[in-house]
């Protein structure tokens, strides 16, 4: 049975809106950081009200760099994703191509969820007790459960994908 179609195009406009949005993201995380080189002191204002937090300033950095990184990956995922909604629409999405996509995005979300790991330490690495680098980091296990669903996935698409192929060479 396929899903409604009402449903299917309102999750494909979602996810063109979010993969446009997490262009516009990364675009914004690049200006942060060029402006934030450019006008150090500016950064360290807007920071902390006064000049000098080099250790705060150096970690917000790393956290845009942590950010540029996370852009194309999330836009990634997001385009995977949608084509394997259209697979879906088009009425096959059993196919090697959603195996394959289906991969990719559990590789992006390895490295989204590598990325995370790395804000936190970032974050633990430049705070002091009287400027805290805080991105709203916690650790979640959720994120590195979806990882290793989405790999099996992969594998239980390809194995399908397969199994269809000797099917239908022997019929």
């Amino acid at each position: 049975m396929l899903a409604r179609p009402g449903l299917l195009s309102t999750t494909r406009l979602a996810l063109r809106v979010l993969a446009g949005l997490t262009i516009v993201y990364g675009i914004g995380v690049a200006l942060f950081l060029a402006a934030s080189l450019i006008a150090p002191a500016w950064l360290e204002l807007a920071l902390s009200g006064h000049e000098g937090i080099t250790s705060l300033t150096t970690g917000m950095r790393l956290m845009a760099l942590i950010g540029l990184a996370d852009a194309p990956l999330g836009y990634i995922f997001l385009t995977r994703l949608l084509a394997m909604v259209d697979s879906v629409r088009g009425g096959d999405p059993f196919i090697p191509e959603n195996a394959r996509r289906l991969m990719v995005i559990a590789r992006t979300m390895l490295g989204i969820q590598l990325l995370n790991l790395a804000e936190g330490a970032i974050s633990a690495a430049f705070s002091t007790p009287g400027n805290q680098l805080d991105a709203g980091w916690e650790p979640s296990i959720d994120g590195w459960l979806a990882v290793l669903l989405l790999f099996v996935l992969a594998r239980v698409f390809h194995h399908g994908t397969q199994m269809r192929a000797d099917l239908a060479g022997t019929v």
